[in-house]
């Protein structure tokens, strides 16, 4: 992918001159039906109306009639191609009159496909600018990725370039076609009288001149209030990155203050933008309104005075008031025009060449194996702290091997950064083999050398698609078959890609797997030997069941049902599983829960803040005399979380105890507690507020008092009725606790289980955690719940997992793809057993790889066979780096 044009026109004339040409000679065939429909009103008024073809006493006047007259220098005179029809005066208005509509409709016609073609040409021309753009961010050097802010390129590619793909659909066809269209009616004007020609072109001229110079200090407003908004986005990103940092140190008005002076900056450049743009406005508009003053005073005195008929001042009339809308739309694509060209050189700027890394030809075959040893020739670093450069000069170290760099710190931490390619050298080579690092191919690079860091790059998704993410380098195919070829057609057009993610991307044959459960085994393992199976189990029993009743693993989790019940009996642990039984309430689920008797289908439902607000659902507890109690019941808990949450901070730990409330939604109940009316009738939208908080009610965990056992039975003896209510046809259904099947809407604990653990008993839980486990794996169900737990979903960055689950992530990754040169940075001190786990697991998963490892200060580099020394030759400044490493 070759960098962007600096310029805007010359980008549009490379990607989109075929299609610009095509819409241009369109709009050129349809000049003389515009022509035609300029010239007929006035063959309607003198010749049909006024009577002029008749007024020699003719009884009919011929229609259609096609003539051409010669010039005097080819001979003069005059061929008659067709003789045109002969009608009477009403049959000569009426078809003048229907010509006049078929060509108006031609007209339409016309600009319909050339708007269409405009718009296709401008959405495919924005697509091709966004995928170009994205394309050159992933060529990013190591120092722009440092220096530029991801929000603002984020914001680049989303919002900035939507003005700039719709105006190139505009950018030749629209002067080309509304150029034309002020010309062929100026023209015409100047065929009926030239005065009055001259006098429309005089205001014409007025206008293309005089409001583009004013239009002027818009635009550079409008590059300012660019510039300005970016910047806004940015700070914002930044606040949020950070926000951490603005509630420890309260300095939230700061922020405010400082971001509302911001606010005021692009007020008040939007303000004078307003000004001028509006005033420019009035002037373009009194200048246009001048124009038909001088036609009528004008173009009435020559009437007067019989040198201009009524037909041609009808005429000249009906043809100006179609050059105004044309000369407006020009002028305002001119200011459009110097608009765009400031985005796009900005855009241009920000991905221009020298913040890219050198482009490379896409290509499938092998990378060539890099071998050994590994050479240090006069090698430089970065100071971390932001000092002079750090000589490191001259090392070897054979591979393979397993190599510890010494003595751990800052300085090793930079020298792995360099081997792993997330940053270039000041000075000095970094050799492997025969190979420089600096000008190896980065798809070379990337696939002989991994590297896994205490701060891996997860994206959103599940925990599979994180450590397999590796593995997607190219398609197996050359050509989608899950795209239809007028997509395929598109993406060529748009210079986008023909590939799909659904094609199969993992190459299972050189992975030596047979099929995606035989990689999952493999995943397992790895992920097994890394300590991570217990958190892969807790995932598992934690997600919805994927698997039906009827399938060997649905039928061998029903049996583990039935045994668990017998087994926890003989353990004398049976009361510390409260099961779902249809006549009994369940004190470990919510009251929404057991008033449904099962979980919704629709997944959105499963939100008591949307359940309540369910009409049939509303409807059901009405019937049985329930809404006003749970009502009255969602108030007492709001009072309850008023007094536990006064003087509470947002962040306490006391709103993870007591999560039926947010702290940004404590406000909204404050209020509405003030406003209840005496009589405790709610109004419907507090009745579905506070009825939320009694549907997430559970009554051993929160302890109000709130539930007794009347309340409960008849909440149970609800459940048919509220079932019989929810089976409507909106989809409403509910899907049923069944102790002969498995619920797909409960978790994999719930079904297996099938119940809730009596939290309420001390050590309640793990005692019923370990027991069951033991049975789970006597019936062979702990790989597939450890399956099941890859599907956990790692949320934005992987905020949903602990640190050291993302470390090991990231580790995983990095030994999937099974590199020549696997490259870590401080990891062991995320591993249960330190350097011991990190050996022993790539001794196992690449036997044939080398390790180059950053070790954390307190690990031994002498459990490693080879050390290789990476040190400054200025003792003080190595000092100074392991001091701030530690």
């Amino acid at each position: 992918m070759r960098a962007l044009e600096p310029r805007l026109f010359p980008y549009i004339w490379r990607y989109s001159k075929v299609a610009q040409l095509r819409i241009c000679a369109v709009v050129l065939a349809s000049l003389p039906f515009y022509f035609a429909s300029l010239d007929l009103p006035k063959r309607i008024v003198n010749d049909a109306i006024t009577g002029k073809a008749y007024a020699h006493g003719e009884a009919t006047a011929p229609f259609l009639e096609l003539t051409v007259e010669w010039p005097a220098f080819l001979g003069g005179g005059k061929t008659h191609l067709f003789e045109g029809f002969q009608l009477d005066r009403f049959e000569l208005l009426l078809s003048l009159s229907t010509l006049f509509l078929s060509l108006v409709l031609i007209n339409g016609a016309f600009k319909f496909w050339i708007n269409l073609q405009k718009g296709i040409l401008g959405e495919r021309m924005l697509r091709r600018l966004r995928f170009q753009l994205f394309s050159l961010m992933l060529r990013f050097s190591p120092e722009t990725q440092r220096e530029v802010k991801s929000s603002e390129t984020a914001t680049i590619i989303r919002d900035e370039v939507e003005p700039i793909g719709s105006f190139i659909g505009d950018a030749i066809v629209v002067p080309v076609f509304l150029g034309t269209q002020a010309a062929t009616a100026l023209a015409f004007i100047m065929m009926q009288n030239i005065w009055l020609g001259i006098a429309a072109g005089g205001m014409v001229a007025v206008q293309m001149t005089v409001i583009p110079r004013l239009r002027r200090e818009i635009i550079r407003l409008s590059r300012q209030r660019q510039i300005a908004s970016r910047a806004l986005a940015g700070r914002v990103a930044e606040v949020l990155d950070g926000l951490q940092a603005v509630t420890l140190n309260d300095t939230g008005r700061w922020e405010r203050a400082e971001i509302g002076g911001r606010l005021y900056r692009l007020y008040d450049l939007r303000l004078r933008i307003y000004r001028r743009k509006f005033a420019v406005k009035y002037l373009n508009n009194l200048l246009a309104q001048v124009t038909p003053f001088l036609f009528y005073a004008i173009g009435g005195y020559f009437a007067l005075k019989g040198q201009l008929d009524i037909g041609q001042l009808v005429a000249v009339l009906a043809a100006y008031r179609d050059l105004p809308p044309p000369l407006k739309e020009l002028i305002d694509w001119d200011q459009q025009r110097l608009d765009v060209e400031v985005k796009y050189e900005t855009v241009a700027a920000h991905f221009g060449p020298q913040r890219l890394l050198p482009a490379e030809h896409e290509s499938e075959r092998a990378a060539p194996r890099l071998g050994g040893p590994l050479r240090l020739e006069g090698l430089q670093l970065r100071d971390p702290q932001g000092g002079s450069l750090i000589e490191v000069g001259d090392a070897e170290v054979r591979l393979p091997g397993q190599v510890a760099l010494v003595p751990p710190g800052a300085i090793a931490q930079e020298f792995v950064r360099v081997l792993a390619g997330l940053q270039s050298p000041p000075g000095g080579t970094v050799r492997i083999g025969e190979h420089d690092l600096s000008t190896l191919p980065r798809r070379d690079h990337a696939r002989r050398i991994a590297y896994a860091g205490v701060q891996p790059v997860l994206f959103p998704g599940t925990l599979r698609d994180n450590v397999l993410y590796g593995l997607r380098v190219h398609p197996l195919r050359t050509k989608s078959l899950d795209l239809s070829k007028a997509r395929i057609n598109e993406a060529v057009k748009t210079g986008n890609p023909c590939d799909s993610v659904e094609d199969p991307w993992i190459d299972f044959k050189r992975l030596g797997v047979r099929d995606a459960d035989e990689l999952d085994e493999r995943l397992l393992d790895l992920l097994g030997r890394l300590d991570l199976g217990d958190e892969l189990y807790r995932f598992g029993l934690g997600a919805l069941s994927s698997v039906a009743h009827d399938t060997p693993v649905g039928q061998r989790m029903i049996a583990a049902r039935e045994h668990l019940r017998e087994h926890f009996a003989q353990k004398g642990l049976a009361d510390l599983v409260i099961p779902f039984a249809r006549g009994h309430y369940n004190e470990q689920a919510t009251v929404g829960e057991n008033l449904l008797f099962g979980v919704p289908r629709d997944p959105t439902l499963t939100d008591p803040r949307r359940l309540a607000g369910v009409p049939l659902f509303r409807d059901a507890l009405e019937k049985v005399k329930l809404l006003d109690e749970l009502d009255r019941m969602g108030v007492a808990i709001a009072s309850n979380l008023k007094d536990i949450f006064a003087d509470v901070p947002p962040g306490h730990p006391l709103f993870r105890r007591f999560s039926l409330i947010t702290p940004d939604a404590l406000p909204d109940y404050l209020r509405r507690l003030a406003r209840l009316p005496e009589d405790g009738r709610l109004s419907e939208t507090d009745s579905v507020a506070f009825l939320a908080l009694a549907l997430a009610y559970v009554e051993p965990r929160m302890r109000f008092g709130l539930l007794d056992e009347t309340l409960a039975k008849r909440m149970v003896g609800a459940r048919a009725v509220v079932q019989g209510f929810m089976h409507g046809d909106d989809g409403c259904d509910v899907e049923s606790y069944d102790p002969n099947r498995i619920n797909p809407r409960s978790t994999v604990l719930d079904n297996l289980l099938f119940g809730r653990i009596d939290t309420a008993r001390m050590h309640g839980e793990a005692l019923i955690q370990k027991e069951a486990r033991a049975v789970f794996r006597e019936f062979d169900l702990e790989r597939p719940i450890q399956r099941r737990g890859l599907e956990k979903e790692v949320g934005n960055r992987g905020q949903a997992l602990a640190e050291r689950v993302r470390v090991r992530v990231g580790l995983a990754r990095a030994i999937l793809r099974e590199p020549e040169i696997l490259v870590v940075d401080r990891v062991d001190e995320h591993l249960e057993r330190g350097v011991d786990t990190l050996l022993d697991v790539t001794e196992t998963a690449l036997p044939r790889a080398s390790l180059v490892a950053s070790l954390s200060p307190e690990s031994d580099p002498a459990r490693f066979p080879a050390r290789l020394p990476i040190q400054s030759a200025d003792r003080s400044a190595e000092a100074r780096l392991r001091a701030a490493a530690e």
